[in-house]
């Protein structure tokens, strides 16, 4: 792995939200080319237009990851011109119980599944003939650390993340021959905009550019899971060895409040 070159051209979903954001300004730089996807037209313009003041080569793209078409046009396209090093399926939202311990709606539960794990298969599925066909490339996934110990009130949620986990350790071992890298990254409570409605303790909460510094260093050295922070990691572990009673008494420690994620995503 240590004669690897640093990726120069890099795929970043959801890049208008907290980590993609982060990530994105991380790795621009001269040499360096990205494409960055994301449903806010005007934010994911001026996130491409900062990038290319740092010195990067930057294609915007304003698409959904549910617009499974539409995502292979603009990333495929992207890989016709600078063949993917590096490709980052970061896009996902959250929901869980509200007010009261009132559960999700079918709505919420149906658009998690729909953007957290099919848009993440969407995603991968757009470039992986490409890079087996190379035999080289990285694939990293953004999971949480909910889907490594489900969030009692994010049932829907931590599910999604759960299944990103377990795609991940499968394509890892499906793809090994063909020399593509499989990373999946657990991060903790990470401030953003989704964070922001998660309305409760959030321990050992980190900045988004910490949090892509973090997951950068990981990447570099191709590591399968990146997991943050290490206190909460180490628990998460722990808890694997306690009855699932016990374990429980654990989470009861992070009782919170969902808000609803108030943009329009009926488009």
């Amino acid at each position: 792995m240590g004669g690897r070159k640093n990726p120069s051209s890099i795929v970043i979903t959801g890049a208008t939200g907290g980590i993609g954001n982060a990530l994105a300004r991380h790795y621009a730089a001269p040499g360096v080319s990205l494409c960055l996807t994301g449903r806010d037209r005007q934010r994911l313009e001026q996130i491409a237009e900062d990038c290319r003041q740092a010195g990067a080569e930057v294609v915007a793209a304003a698409v959904d990851v549910r617009d499974r078409d539409a995502l292979y046009d603009a990333l495929r396209g992207f890989d016709e011109r600078t063949p993917v090093d590096l490709l980052i399926a970061n896009a996902g939202v959250s929901a869980g119980l509200r007010a009261g311990g009132q559960r999700e709606t079918d709505e919420e539960a149906e658009r998690l599944a729909d953007i957290n794990y099919k848009g993440t298969i969407n995603t991968v599925h757009a470039l992986i003939d490409q890079m087996r066909a190379r035999k080289s490339g990285h694939i990293a996934m953004v999971s949480s650390l909910a889907g490594m110990r489900a969030l009692p009130e994010m049932p829907s949620y931590s599910a999604t993340k759960a299944a990103i986990i377990a795609y991940g350790d499968s394509l890892r071992g499906w793809l090994k021959t063909d020399r593509i890298d499989i990373t999946v990254i657990c991060p903790g409570f990470v401030t953003s905009p989704m964070s922001a409605r998660h309305i409760g303790p959030k321990p050992l909460e980190i900045s988004a550019e910490k949090a892509a510094g973090i997951i950068s260093r990981g990447l570099a050295r191709r590591r399968s899971r990146i997991a943050f922070p290490w206190p909460l990691v180490f628990g998460i572990w722990l808890s694997k060895f306690l009855p699932p009673k016990i374990a429980d008494l654990f989470m009861n420690g992070f009782a919170a409040e969902i808000e609803p994620d108030p943009r329009d995503w009926s488009k």
